[in-house]
């Protein structure tokens, strides 16, 4: 394994990163209603668990309502009593064969706790980005010490890999900016 495959592997992982980031961020209530908020639910259908997208239509109603809808009649009920029993904190209403789950509108102190819980997210993402800087420069200094590399060589790629560690950190906090600013907007 070279220098370039190291750096390479540890952008591809530290890109990975930012998408798990971005996918834990889509879960994280806002004001808003979005669908994402449903995927950690999971319904019991003929005797399995299986996520609700896997057994309805999940879709806005409008900003502040999501509609469920269920390929099966006779999941309605079932799928009503995994939104409720979930700890989300949603009171979802059937109406015929659609489900309305109306977002009730956050506090000033939930606001706070889910813009809290935002930036341990993002917190969380630096420090997986700060492990891959550390594992690719033990992998450079591995290379130096087998005599596959030169020393000159592990100071230029050790400043890159700082550069794109600087660089994905900026990321991530510019999304944690960004969804504090979404969650507090009312």
């Amino acid at each position: 394994m070279t220098i370039a495959d190291t750096k390479k592997t540890m952008e591809t992982k530290m890109d990975q990163s930012i998408v798990a980031f971005k996918h834990n961020l889509q879960k994280i209530r806002t004001g808003r209603a979005n669908p994402a908020l449903l995927d950690v639910i999971h319904v019991d259908y003929y005797g399995s668990m299986v996520p609700l997208s896997q057994v309805a239509n999940v879709s806005l109603l409008d900003s502040r309502t999501i509609s469920v809808q269920p390929w099966e009649k006779n999941l309605s009920a079932k799928i009503e009593k995994a939104i409720r029993e979930s700890d989300l904190g949603l009171n979802p209403a059937s109406m015929g064969d659609l489900i309305r789950v109306p977002m009730p509108p956050m506090s000033e102190e939930r606001r706070k706790e889910m813009t809290k819980l935002a930036r341990n997210e993002g917190e969380s993402a630096k420090i997986a980005i700060r492990n891959l800087r550390r594992d690719a420069n033990e992998s450079v200094k591995k290379l130096v010490k087998d005599k596959l590399a030169s020393e000159d060589e592990q100071k230029r790629s050790e400043t890159e890999i700082q550069k794109l560690t600087d660089r994905h950190i900026a990321e991530i906090d510019a999304l944690v900016a960004a969804k504090e600013q979404e969650i507090m907007a009312v």
